[in-house]
């Protein structure tokens, strides 16, 4: 019999495929290895963050990205250590509205200076040239005790503070005691030859005033800082120099459970960074 048409065709092979979702070739991988990517990313950012930058410089990016940016510690500004300073290294330690970054930009310059080696070299050397001055009076060599060192993000500041025995002005005035201005001739013989901006700010106590509408603790402050600048200025240090002068009245106090405290008054000399 005649062979029927598609008789010669090849047999039809029909293969069956079973698809089991979420294996091998999924593409949940994809994900994870994304964040690993971003991961290592930020992780190496940060390692060249550390090894490009200075201390100022890295404290300044630790500030830009923290809502607090003035942790107050226990201690005043600085009990121990050189000069009775907390430390040669110590951040400033009351609150300083200037010290904030806020929403500043950072540049980090390729030849930058300076961080806390630096800074203890400069308190080592006005430390030096403060004692060597001081030493020719044995009046004016007991003052040293007055006087506090620390590093802040502004710079290296210098506090010189009241006491029960000491007071840098005359009761509620803006004229300085013989002492203190033998101090501060000291003070600017040793910051001159750093060739610094400086910021001079003076502090009160919160004793009230019985007319504080004709003269107060902001007035007094400022005045007091202006006294300050012109006798720096009389041993000196140039009229450019001074970067601004503050009265902060009794807002930043260093002995916080005792207000009236007379070490609360003081004068701080910042040499800035």
């Amino acid at each position: 019999m005649p062979a029927k048409q598609g008789d010669n065709l090849p047999p039809i092979i029909v293969k069956k495929v079973t698809v089991i979702e979420g294996g091998h070739h999924g593409g949940a991988w994809k994900v994870a290895y994304a964040d690993f990517v971003t991961a290592m990313m930020a992780f190496f950012l940060l390692m060249w963050l550390l090894g490009a930058t200075t201390e100022d410089q890295r404290k300044g990016l630790a500030d830009y990205f923290t809502p607090t940016l003035v942790k107050i510690k226990d201690s005043g500004a600085g009990s121990n250590g050189l000069l009775k300073g907390d430390s040669l290294t110590s951040v400033d330690d009351y609150p300083n509205r200037q010290g904030q970054t806020g929403n500043q930009g950072i540049t980090i310059p390729k030849d930058a200076v300076g961080g806390p080696k630096e800074a203890e070299r400069m308190i080592q050397r006005i430390t030096q040239r403060t004692k060597d001055r001081l030493a020719k009076n044995a009046e004016l060599a007991k003052l040293m005790s007055q006087i506090k060192m620390v590093d802040t993000t502004e710079g290296v500041r210098i506090d010189l503070v009241d006491d029960a025995d000491f007071s840098m002005f005359n009761l509620g005035t803006t004229v300085l005691t013989r002492e203190a201005t033998g101090l501060l001739t000291a003070i600017a013989l040793a910051i001159e030859p750093e060739k610094r901006k400086i910021i001079v700010r003076g502090h009160t106590d919160s004793l009230k005033w019985k007319n504080p509408g004709r003269v107060n603790n902001w007035s007094l402050s400022a005045g007091r800082a202006e006294a300050t600048r012109q006798t720096l200025m009389n041993q000196g240090i140039p009229d450019d120099s001074f970067r601004r002068i503050e009265g902060v009245a009794d807002t930043e106090l260093l002995v916080k459970d005792n207000p009236s405290d007379p070490r609360n008054r003081r004068i701080s000399i910042v040499l800035a960074n």
